[in-house]
């Protein structure tokens, strides 16, 4: 049985990655630097973090100034032109009918987490978040996964974590719930469920409850 859902944000909720990637080429611009939009892509699909701290080594730029600059850029992008992937309203709705819960654990700050929620119309969806913003380490540390397991008494063996990076695997094996792929990157540690798309977790979990 699966009941539960970890849901990281960025690439697995959201397709926030090409707004994220405009807004560091837009910002690598200003600071007289470029790269390909497919090398920043993937750098940022990494973490936002490891692709800006790449990227200041390779044009010997400022760390700070850099991810200062970033933030403003990528502020300016509403967060209604970074879509939610098609079929997670319906798992999510699934999930909540089921008597389960849905628990965001992201590296993304709460504000802004929200406000992709509200411009879609998700914020009754998800039970809570839980960010490195509150002091968790980053994953994959299981550390905000295993906050979320204790605050609201979740059952590991019934729990699955949904994420779309190796990172979101690791955390969620070491925290001793079920993982879930979404997309084809390659990875070291393996997933126990991949998907393509969300229609295929619903049937997995209509399968998995029957």
């Amino acid at each position: 049985m699966i009941k539960n859902l970890l849901w990281d944000v960025d690439g697995t909720l959201f397709d926030t990655y090409p707004a994220i990637t405009y807004a560091i080429s837009k910002t690598l611009g200003k600071m007289g630097a470029s790269a390909a939009l497919n090398v920043i892509d993937g750098l940022a699909r990494q973490s936002i973090d490891y692709c800006l701290g790449t990227l200041s080594q390779r044009f010997k730029l400022d760390p700070d100034l850099l991810r200062l600059r970033f933030a403003e850029s990528y502020r300016t992008i509403p967060p209604a032109n970074q879509p939610l992937f098609p079929g997670v309203r319906e798992v999510c709705e699934w999930t909540h009918a089921h008597g389960g819960r849905n628990i965001i654990v992201t590296h993304r700050a709460i504000s802004s987490t929200r406000s992709l929620l509200e411009a879609h119309e998700m914020t009754s969806s998800f039970d809570a978040i839980f960010s490195v913003e509150q002091g968790y380490p980053r994953k994959p540390d299981p550390a905000l996964l295993e906050a979320a397991i204790r605050q609201f008494k979740l059952e590991q063996a019934e729990t699955l974590m949904i994420g779309d990076r190796d990172l979101d695997i690791q955390a969620g094996r070491a925290a001793g719930v079920q993982t879930c792929l979404f997309g084809r990157v390659q990875l070291s540690t393996p997933a126990d469920y991949r998907i393509d798309r969300y229609d295929q977790l619903l049937n997995l979990l209509r399968n998995k409850n029957e």
